[in-house]
């Protein structure tokens, strides 16, 4: 078994879970907030990152951490989740779990992620043009923009959305171009 799919194998029954504990008990959208505040705490810090997946940590300071962090900002089935993940020595998988549970919301919400790369920030305008471009291609209810500058890009955009991929970047467009003059030698 691949390590991709050996994560899959772990990652998706958590999330799936979870999913199924936030309907329950009418709370999708709550822990969808909760779960957007875990991954901004480790996005934020790499010494946080770095402490839950340390081997030779014990459980106790991960909870102890945790708890202080998380206690009074998340749902507690969010804080018991977190504990379970420590009691489990899951909590390396804490971020993949977080995204695919943020994935089954937005499935759920019929919202469609664009991942946009671009060299240079992007207007209002801009981001509205995007955003209008991939519910015509999508067919979903609303989008999400996730906007990462790439300064290699020299300019224009790249989209991506599930596994569609629009290049319409100016090195995308070299490359292009390159391609077809080398195959008409």
């Amino acid at each position: 078994m691949k390590s991709g799919s050996f994560s899959q194998a772990i990652v998706e029954p958590y999330a799936d879970a979870l999913m199924a504990v936030a309907q329950e008990h009418n709370l999708v959208e709550a822990f969808g907030n909760d779960i957007q505040v875990i991954l901004n705490t480790l996005e934020a810090s790499e010494d946080f990152k770095k402490l839950l997946l340390a081997p030779l940590i014990p459980e106790s300071v991960k909870k102890d951490l945790l708890n202080s962090l998380f206690a009074n900002q998340v749902n507690p089935f969010i804080a018991s989740f977190l504990n379970l993940l420590v009691e489990r020595r899951r909590i390396l998988f804490l971020e993949p779990i977080c995204l695919k549970f943020q994935e089954l919301l937005r499935k759920k919400n019929r919202i469609a992620l664009a991942e946009i790369s671009t060299a240079v920030g992007l207007s209002d305008p801009q981001k509205e043009a995007l955003t209008k471009k991939v519910l015509e291609l999508t067919g979903a209810a609303s989008v999400e923009l996730a906007i990462k500058l790439n300064p290699d890009l020299i300019g224009g955009v790249i989209i991506k959305v599930g596994s569609q991929v629009i290049d319409a970047s100016l090195r995308g467009q070299l490359r292009r171009l390159t391609t077809g003059l080398l195959a008409n030698i």
